[in-house]
């Protein structure tokens, strides 16, 4: 391959990736590295504004003070440390479930988890969009990966009446999903994983914190967590702070331990990022309505949009407003972006091909004022 032959084509699509150094004070906007004009920033998945609360940031500068910038070394090795175990313990109890274990990021953990799991004999049914790190985690495993139409419990059935064989299957699904922001039909799911005899892998990256009574999710809000085999999620998004886990059964849990190459072979996250963590845990457990003031500016945002009839399908915090060509969405983007709005075209390979889309992530950071100068601007443009 020649590396800037492909750069030229993927220009000429509109689909060449640029990084932009952005400048993020604490109060939640940001600005473009040498230009001070603040953006109201639409593209975080800081969606409960954790990553600035005070209790949060205490947490990890008292962590930090107390044991240091790093682990120092694997978990295997002499990177366990007690503090590891303490945020496993909270972060199991919040889901519901016996034991968790900590990963570097979401895609490390898709990636250590499934090839773990799972083997060439194996089976791997996945919904069609799902996350890039559950498609790389599955083709790592060596096991037959099918796909199924996104939400469709059907062709899932039919998938596994045919398909499913006599070796070890798992269904993986995403409980929110990160670029259309539609939920899946977990009680549904967890009927066909029981009919089959199959594992259930659900990534609740983008719920948790925001979904259930307690916010641990889409799982606890379908009430379903003692039929989820294994529920992966993020420190990184509303949580506000970094890193990954898998919750489960202890079984499970001991097993990758032992099994998953990406938690072995990979340094402890360190105690600064472990006391961010437990802060978020604390706020979100302290204030179970969080999640629910969230969706009370989703609302209000639809309602907006809807003022200038323009429809966005999501009843979550992800609202993605459908362009089709990426040379389009990318010139909205720097539209709104003159205007003082940090949106994100979200162009193919991340979505389908002609699906190009500007994807608006609500968060607590915006007020309605913010909310609805968003939506007369992209009435304009449209």
């Amino acid at each position: 391959m020649d590396p800037l032959k492909w750069l030229a084509k993927r220009q000429g699509q509109g689909n060449l990736r640029r990084l932009r150094p952005l400048v993020r004070p604490l109060a939640g906007d940001l600005h473009l590295a040498g230009n001070s004009r603040p953006l109201i920033d639409f593209s975080s998945n800081d969606y409960l504004a954790l990553s600035c609360h005070a209790q949060v940031i205490a947490t990890a500068r008292q962590f930090l003070e107390e044991h240091g910038a790093g682990s120092g070394a694997a978990r295997l090795m002499s990177g366990d440390l007690a503090l590891h175990h303490r945020l496993e313990k909270e972060i199991a109890r919040f889901k519901g479930q016996e034991a968790a274990l900590l990963f570097g990021n979401g895609y490390m953990a898709n990636t250590g988890v499934i090839p773990a799991l799972m083997g060439r004999h194996d089976v791997i049914f996945s919904d069609k969009l799902n996350h890039a790190s559950i498609v790389d985690g599955s083709l790592l495993s060596g096991a037959r990966l099918v796909r199924f139409r996104h939400n469709d419990m059907d062709h899932l059935a039919d998938l596994l009446a045919r398909k499913r064989g006599s070796g070890q299957a798992l269904i993986v699904v995403e409980s929110l999903y990160s670029m259309d922001g539609d939920k899946a039909p977990l009680a549904e799911l967890v009927a066909l994983k029981e009919r089959h005899n199959c594992l259930l892998l659900v990534d609740e990256a983008h719920a948790t914190g925001i979904f259930g009574a307690t916010g641990a999710g889409v799982v606890e809000e379908a009430g379903v967590a003692d039929q989820v085999d294994l529920v992966m999620g993020t420190f990184g998004k509303a949580l506000g702070s970094y890193g990954a886990y898998v919750a489960a059964r202890q079984g499970w849990i001991d097993f990758l331990v032992n099994r998953a190459r990406s938690f072995i072979y990979s340094t402890a996250l360190p105690p600064a990022v472990i006391g961010a963590s437990l802060g978020a845990l604390q706020v979100v457990r302290g204030n179970p309505g969080l999640g629910q003031q969230l969706l009370a500016r989703v609302e209000f945002f639809k309602k907006a949009l809807a003022s200038y009839n323009l429809e966005v399908e999501s009843s979550t915090q992800i609202m993605p407003l459908m362009i089709g060509a990426s040379g389009a969405a990318v010139e909205m983007a720097a539209q709104l972006g003159e205007a003082g709005f940090f949106v994100t075209a979200v162009r193919p390979p991340t979505v389908p091909e002609n699906t190009a889309r500007l994807r608006f992530s609500v968060t607590l950071h915006q007020g309605e004022g913010d909310l609805s100068s968003l939506a007369e601007q992209v009435a304009a443009l449209v």
